[in-house]
């Protein structure tokens, strides 16, 4: 059954869903089955990446949930091999070569590699490839705050939205406040962390007794409450339709507290620092 899902309004005016559907790892047929009954639950916005080797099976997904494209909202995201100017126009043709797609909704620099120095003129190509009409909106991921200020002062562009690994052990609050300043959207990337910790994690679990809800449902209700945009992944339909119904009940002040005390100064699940971190 299709689910509403309320939207924000990005800085370039576009509107986005509150919450996705990610897609890391999910490929071929069963990635695309996967993708389709997703769409088919009420999602309308999908995550992906050049990197994850599955724009395709989100592509024949899109197709094979019959709604209209004009009803979704794709986003896929530049890999760090492709920095340089001109590969960067490539990939991104080469994002919809495989999806099948005529236009993505959103792309996005899917690390900055600040060693390599050159995220500023990858920055330079979405902000082409959007005025040609590739792309709805452009934003990052993983940008610390120095990054966004360079790309910003640099440009003259602000990013409509960037994607940072945040989850209750890891909120993130200078970087959020970082996005406010510049009224860039925050989305979550692993934004339940390792199941498993999550899952045992006896704070969540009595919140979730108190309001009859899964522990998934309460950490994604509780990125929907600060502000950010979670994308999921699931490919169990009942926990696709579970992941969305979270808009019927509200955390309290006093929840909400306690889920944040759960953060650790640095608990990044793979101690992947975007100072250092380099993805090709």
């Amino acid at each position: 059954m299709e689910k509403a899902i309320p939207e924000v309004t990005l800085n370039d005016g576009t509107m986005l869903p509150v919450t996705g559907l990610g897609t890391y790892g999910l490929w071929g047929n069963a990635g695309a089955n996967a993708v389709s009954s997703g769409i088919n639950a009420g999602y309308r916005l999908i995550d992906t990446a050049y990197n994850y080797e599955n724009e395709g099976a989100v592509g024949e997904g899109i197709k094979r949930s019959g709604i209209s494209r004009e009803e979704l909202w794709i986003t896929s995201k530049l890999p760090g091999r492709y920095h340089a100017y001109e590969k960067a126009l490539i990939a991104i043709q080469e994002s919809l070569y495989r999806s099948k797609l005529d236009y993505l909704d959103l792309y996005v620099i899917h690390w900055p590699l600040p060693n390599q120095d050159q995220y500023v003129e990858a920055w330079q190509a979405l902000i082409d490839a959007k005025k040609w009409g590739l792309v709805r909106s452009i934003g990052v991921s993983n940008f610390l705050p120095e990054h966004l200020e360079r790309i910003i002062g640099e440009t003259g562009v602000t990013p409509s939205l960037n994607q940072v690994e945040l989850h209750p052990f890891f909120i993130q609050e200078e970087q959020r406040q970082a996005h406010e300043k510049h009224h860039i959207q925050t989305q979550s990337w692993s934004p339940l962390a390792r199941a498993a910790d999550i899952l045992s994690n006896e704070t969540i679990r009595k919140i979730a007794g108190n309001h009859n809800k899964s522990i998934a449902q309460i950490v994604l209700r509780w990125h929907y409450q600060i502000g950010s945009v979670s994308i999921p992944r699931s490919t169990s339909p009942q926990r696709q339709r579970e992941n969305l119904e979270i808009f019927d009940f509200a955390l309290s002040e006093a929840e909400m507290a306690e889920i944040a005390e759960l953060s650790q100064p640095d608990g990044r699940l793979n101690s992947q620092d975007p100072a250092t971190y380099e993805e090709f």
